[in-house]
């Protein structure tokens, strides 16, 4: 496997691809860029300056304080785990929050933020040897990379994991709000004008509804495997 490839893994939320990914690179030794946490951020900071207030987001404002966001990923040196950062602050726990995750698709639909996290990735990446995932990797961020994958799985499953986090983080919220906030992400990704979640032409599709995480990792592995010797 050389060095510098770039794989793309994208797909529907809660799929677990972040965590596919997070494993891929560090299998591969390559550096794991979650630019869907990028786009967290971005809504974190929106939310955090009262940009949006009941489901209404002040463009104007967000648009012109862009580049007072920065981001970054560290990783943790106790869990070995990369972790978020908006201005220096560690926010990982505060993106994963429904707030935030009911609001983020509407956040990734503005053209300058998406504009604005495409350069950011792009320049994080400049060197190569990456696993990046997100909902265009593939089809905007990185069309030439060496490998595209495209995680995808039925929305009533991919509720039921993100319904179990929840439960398991101590948070309550019912399943039906879950799979409610699934299906609307599923529509808002993939009706926008600006680069909406689909497979790339040449992606590999994978469907892990029935899949654990380990299975979809070892199926990855096989499939990079192969690729890399041909």
């Amino acid at each position: 496997m050389k060095d510098n490839f770039i794989i793309a893994i994208d797909g529907h939320s809660s799929t677990g691809k972040s965590s596919l990914s997070k494993i891929i690179a560090k299998k591969l030794h390559y550096t794991h860029i979650d630019s869907g946490a990028m786009y967290r951020v971005v809504t974190l900071f929106a939310l955090n300056n009262e940009w949006i207030n009941e489901e209404k987001i002040n463009t104007k404002e967000l648009i012109a304080h862009l580049n007072d966001i920065q981001i970054d990923f560290r990783r943790n040196p106790e869990t070995q785990k990369n972790e978020t950062f908006l201005n220096g602050e560690n926010v990982e726990d505060q993106i994963r929050s429904m707030e935030v995750s009911s609001n983020v698709s509407a956040i990734s639909t503005i053209k300058e933020v998406r504009d604005y996290c495409v350069f950011l990735q792009r320049e994080m990446s400049k060197e190569g040897g990456i696993v990046m995932d997100g909902r265009d990797i593939g089809t905007v961020v990185f069309p030439d990379a060496n490998l595209k994958f495209f995680i995808t799985a039925s929305a009533e499953i991919r509720a039921k994991r993100r319904f179990l986090e929840y439960q398991n983080e101590g948070k309550t919220i019912s399943f039906e709000d879950v799979l409610t906030n699934v299906n609307e992400r599923d529509r808002i990704d993939s009706t926008r004008e600006i680069a909406p979640l689909k497979p790339a032409d040449d992606a590999i599709i994978i469907d892990n509804s029935n899949l654990d995480l380990d299975q979809t990792v070892n199926k990855v592995l096989e499939i990079i495997k192969e690729k890399a010797t041909e």
